[in-house]
């Protein structure tokens, strides 16, 4: 019998929970998925962004890219037709900074650190991007993930002088 008022009370107490905090619960679990393709439809891995605590966490897993450095950024437009994938906007970017974390007037809120991809095509990263939201990510024309040709320099306007758009995906909500 005390087992069960106990079980009562926790149950009271679990249905008295303010909406605030279960909404911040939520938002802390909203995740999406970009699936990363090369402009011929080839599969090169994927990249989940989720909100954490303020900050949405995208975590980038590509396999066949060719070996190097190259710049990985969040685009505003969640689109990616091929050849160019220029149909994935410029930078998410909603504070209007300049590009780059070693700006003066960057970084835009859609700058990742570089890929550094091996010999065996492969590479993971897990970032933070600071003060992002996920509805602001997933806004009315959603949001994509593009990594780049080349090594991002993290200073130059618009894009760190990362070259050509070679793989895109765009978020869908998880």
């Amino acid at each position: 019998m005390r087992g069960l008022l106990v079980a009562a009370g926790l149950l009271a107490v679990a249905g008295c929970a303010s909406p605030q905090k279960d909404a911040r619960y939520m938002a802390g679990h909203a995740r999406a998925q970009a699936d990363l393709k090369m402009a011929d439809g080839t599969d090169v891995g994927k990249a989940i962004a989720e909100e954490v605590d303020g900050s949405i966490r995208v975590m980038v897993e590509v396999h066949g890219l060719t070996k190097g450095v190259h710049g990985t950024h969040v685009h505003t437009v969640g689109k990616c037709e091929g050849p160019d994938f220029a149909s994935a906007g410029g930078h998410w970017n909603p504070t209007a900074h300049q590009h780059g974390k070693d700006n003066p007037m960057g970084p835009h809120a859609g700058d990742m650190p570089n890929l550094s991809v091996g010999e065996d095509g492969r590479d993971r990263t897990i970032f933070v991007l600071p003060g992002g939201t996920y509805a602001g990510l997933m806004d009315e024309d959603g949001a994509a993930l593009v990594v780049h040709a080349n090594a991002d320099d993290y200073k130059t306007d618009p894009s760190g002088n990362s070259g050509g758009r070679i793989a895109c995906g765009v978020f869908h909500a998880m």
